[in-house]
């Protein structure tokens, strides 16, 4: 009897110690394994909750609903793949920076860990002194202003900054048309516009472009431009630039066909979603260019998956602000891979380890290949030219 009883003790001591083992997260290998079965501290057994506030009703809604599909798809793709995982939220600020301190404390309430947001500049101002204070790190996929990065550790951006668009469309103009005569029309009201306008027309003096004529509108006053398409038009002006959103330029290149200007007009990214415009005649825009990171017609294999995943998900062609947002998850998916970041990490530590991680993290996306960033949060990559022909967005040499 007494042997029975210390062999059944020995059975349970044995249970005890590997329960002890497995609970303590040893393997027969001696591997460090979580109670889930996956490493200790490994990044992909963690779910994170990341946010996005943009236009999605309201004039500016094309930019962002298109870069809240973008991120979708990105991150059902890497939650796909079974090891990290995200779980996404979008909430409409309808360009509005009131409503996107709204929206964001929203999702902070929902308990965001990290900010994709927002997608325009102005709402994207107003965010960002919020979010610094949280120590929230923000990605914005299509905020350009310096403004909205400038003395904010922790907010970085996707796209070329205006400076960047400025100088770029000054630089293409001078080696591909050094003889144009160019007017400007911006919009003084607007970060955005009045950004790239002063970067450009400091690039065009360097390079010797003639800026023959320069127009002004504000929000208020963006129904009638006959006095800026008359005045470019009277200075002689072959080439219109337009640093704006699309809303106004789809009404100058109404009212400059209607008035019998037709000169070339380029845009830049705030062009993109014209094409998609309610209501808006496409031939209107037949042969506009413009610069962007993205081109839906680009032959590599990563911009053609992209584009049949949209086309057969939203039925339409993917703009530069849907390949934007899906890069922004990626670019996010990156970081916390190569960071070794975990979920139950508070939301400063995250913030901080992202802020570390991005200084050496290279990214190849839609918009960029060899994406990096300074430390001010600004990327580094090179915009391109695109034209519109037969309603489509084309690289020039595919015209």
């Amino acid at each position: 009897m007494t042997k029975f009883i210390k062999i059944i003790a020995m059975i349970i001591a044995i249970a005890m110690v590997a329960t002890c083992l497995i609970a303590c997260g040893k393997t027969e290998d001696g591997n460090d394994v979580a109670n889930n079965g996956e490493s200790a501290g490994n990044s992909q057994t963690s779910t994170f909750k990341v946010g996005l506030t943009g236009p999605l009703t309201g004039d500016y809604a094309i930019y962002g609903m298109a870069a809240q599909r973008g991120a979708e798809i990105a991150f059902e793709e890497i939650n796909a793949l079974g090891g990290i995982q995200f779980d996404f939220r979008a909430e409409d600020d309808q360009g509005d920076g009131e409503i996107a301190v709204n929206a964001y404390n929203t999702l902070v309430d929902w308990g965001m860990q990290m900010f994709v947001g927002s997608v325009t500049t102005g709402a994207a101002i107003a965010v960002s002194s919020v979010a610094y204070e949280d120590r929230v790190f923000c990605l914005t996929p299509s905020a350009s202003s310096v403004d909205v990065i400038d003395g904010k550790d922790n907010m970085y951006q996707v796209c070329f900054t205006d400076p960047n668009q400025g100088v770029a469309s000054a630089d293409y103009m001078a080696e591909n048309t050094p003889d144009a005569k160019v007017a400007v029309i911006y919009r003084n009201d607007d970060a955005y516009s009045q950004g790239i306008h002063d970067t450009f027309v400091s690039e065009a003096k360097e390079k010797n472009l003639s800026v023959v004529y320069e127009g002004t509108f504000t929000k208020d006053t963006a129904t009638d431009f006959s006095v800026q398409i008359n005045a470019a038009k009277a200075a002689g002006a072959d080439t219109v630039f337009l640093p704006i959103y699309y809303q106004p330029a789809s009404v100058i290149l109404d009212q400059a066909n209607k008035a019998g200007y037709t000169p070339t007009f380029f845009g830049v990214d705030g062009m993109d979603g014209i094409l998609t415009m309610e209501g808006f005649d496409t031939k209107l825009a037949e042969g506009v260019m413009l610069l962007t990171p993205f081109a839906a017609d680009a032959k590599d294999e990563k911009t053609q998956n992209f584009v049949k995943k949209y086309n057969e998900k939203y039925n339409e062609t993917p703009n530069q602000f849907a390949a934007d947002g899906y890069d922004a998850a990626y670019i996010l998916y990156e970081a916390i891979t190569k960071g070794e970041i975990t979920s139950d990490m508070s939301n400063s530590d995250i913030c901080s380890k992202l802020i570390e991680t991005f200084a050496t993290l290279s990214v190849d996306g839609l918009t960029g290949k060899g994406m990096t960033w300074k430390s001010t949060g600004e990327v580094s990559k090179a915009p391109m030219a695109v034209v519109i022909k037969d309603g489509k967005y084309v690289l020039p040499e595919n015209k």
